[in-house]
């Protein structure tokens, strides 16, 4: 049976659905999630539908998300959407469901799902998500709420069709989503906004970057320069590719000291970064990766290991 068929199957059968994306959702984790709730709201009227995990303040105009008593879990089947490997999962009760679907596009590190549906080709699980719909025969169900947040999940993993992700494919999608009348230019608008009191601390990042001969950059967010600027971890990450447009840039490291580990989000321009971050202990994307480290030392190697790749 095709991996689409069991999937269906599965949805058809609980009547209880509760959705799972990473920690710390970008636009396609939650694009997604949402999208894949819209959906089977509409599909199914007479099913609970749920979507859990912790709200991220930049992307709160996106969320929908429901509080879910553990008892809930026990007749209920699970799907997790656009993580790559069980520890990154928000929300550690999915795994007490009775049946687990994983649907990803990231490169395969840990098949934790009853049902693993990977498509490393996609640009975005959001597209996956549509693809399923189409292969579902439920075209006709989308509306405006499913095709926003689909949208909006592919924007933010092409960095708006910008990356090399990007494919045919991509963009017909997009095409037919925007169909729905949905605001793609105030959704874009929102998706790009900051706080006015961030500004600052974008001001810091373009000042304060380290950019070698070769096309390698570091940025170093220490937890002093946290507290001097008044941001949060998270905040500081939304601005990974401040440095993004620089004449020569390859490959960049921006890295957050969040207080147990230090969050290194990898980027390069056509070069395989993903590599590093598995020898890290992260993983993701050739072009677009992560990994923690533990001290600005062990940083510095992991930094060496990336100049090398140049």
């Amino acid at each position: 049976m095709k991996l689409i068929e069991e999937i269906q199957n599965k949805i058809q059968t609980f009547d209880t659905i509760i959705i799972h994306r990473h920690v710390r959702p970008d636009p396609d984790a939650m694009g997604s999630q949402m999208g894949l709730k819209y959906y089977l709201k509409a599909k199914y009227p007479g099913k609970s539908v749920f979507a859990v995990g912790q709200v991220e303040p930049s992307l709160e105009f996106m969320s929908d998300l429901d509080q879910v008593d553990s008892e809930q879990y026990q007749d209920a089947l699970v799907i997790v959407c656009d993580t790559a490997n069980a520890p990154r999962i928000d929300d550690a009760r999915y795994s007490q469901g009775q049946a687990l679907i994983k649907i990803d596009h990231h490169p395969p590190v840990d098949d934790y799902g009853d049902i693993n549906y990977v498509d490393v080709n996609a640009s975005s699980t959001s597209e996956i998500i549509f693809d399923i719909i189409r292969q579902f025969g439920d075209i006709e169900i989308l509306n405006k709420a499913i095709a926003s947040s689909l949208y909006l999940g592919i924007v933010g993993d092409t960095g708006r069709f910008f990356f090399s992700n990007t494919s045919p494919k991509t963009m017909k999608i997009a095409s037919k989503l925007l169909k729905y009348d949905i605001g793609h230019d105030q959704l874009l608008n929102q998706l790009g906004e900051k706080e006015p009191r961030l500004m600052p601390f974008h001001g810091y990042v373009l000042q304060n970057f380290e950019l070698d001969e070769k096309g390698f950059c570091k940025v170093k967010i220490t937890a002093d320069v946290l507290e001097k600027y008044q941001i949060q971890p998270n905040e500081a990450s939304l601005y990974v590719n401040a440095v993004a447009d620089l004449k020569g840039l390859k490959i960049w490291v921006f890295a957050v000291d969040e207080g147990k580990e230090i969050r290194c989000r990898i980027r390069s321009k056509q070069i395989t970064i993903n590599d590093v971050a598995a020898h890290f202990g992260g993983g993701g994307h050739p072009n677009a990766a992560g990994a923690s480290v533990h001290s600005w030392d062990e940083f510095e190697t992991l930094a060496t290991e990336l100049k090398n790749k140049l």
